[in-house]
């Protein structure tokens, strides 16, 4: 962890579990670091990378204008498998790619990724895999896949479930929330909170 966490800080890349699948990081307020995050998948900066938090508390300080219905998901399904999008603090120092001014924010279930977290402060983090390959669920799929463009793997074993997260988007004007990717948490589970507030996913 010690080793994870200089490594961060000098702007280099940090494989680590998460409850879902294992992800790779960057120091999120770090424009390089995040860059090397994309170069090392394989990612244009039209993909920018969600942003783990340590903390409910850390939700506020970086999206705004959050309505009701994507609180009332953070309330069931944090920590755990969802990511929402969100309108960014417009202050914000950061520069993740071409985001739209919208940033993804997750906070994940697991006590490696947590304790990092709480360390480091919000972390860029995508699936540990190059893009078109199936995510690591394994450190060691993580350094066959990567290699020497992480500098520190945390081996936290298999991740069973290997479900990545459901991605919700929640910047519509009008408050109505969409599935953009099916994931660990189930349409029926977010249905059961949010009602007809979740757009049709065939809409």
């Amino acid at each position: 962890m010690r080793l994870a966490r200089a490594a961060l800080g000098r702007g280099e890349l940090v494989v680590l579990p998460t409850d879902t699948v294992y992800g790779v990081a960057a120091d999120a307020f770090n424009a390089r670091a995040v860059q090397r995050l994309l170069d090392a998948k394989g990612r244009t900066r039209q993909s920018p990378p969600p942003v783990l938090i340590p903390a409910l508390t850390t939700l506020d300080a970086l999206a705004t204008d959050i309505p009701d219905a994507a609180r009332a998901l953070v309330d069931a399904f944090w920590p755990g498998g969802l990511t929402l999008i969100l309108q960014a603090t417009p202050s914000l120092v950061w520069d993740l790619g071409e985001t739209g001014g919208t940033v993804a924010l997750r906070m994940p279930s697991d006590p490696i990724a947590l304790e990092l977290l709480a360390e480091t402060g919000p972390l860029a983090v995508s699936s540990a895999n190059l893009t078109g390959e199936p995510a690591a669920t394994t450190a060691d799929a993580a350094v066959a896949m990567l290699g020497d463009s992480v500098s520190v793997y945390l081996d936290g074993g298999e991740r069973r479930e290997a479900l990545a997260s459901t991605i919700v988007d929640a910047t519509a004007a009008d408050g109505t929330l969409r599935i953009v990717r099916q994931g660990a948490v189930s349409e029926w589970r977010l249905r059961q909170v949010i009602g007809d507030r979740l757009a049709d996913s065939g809409a």
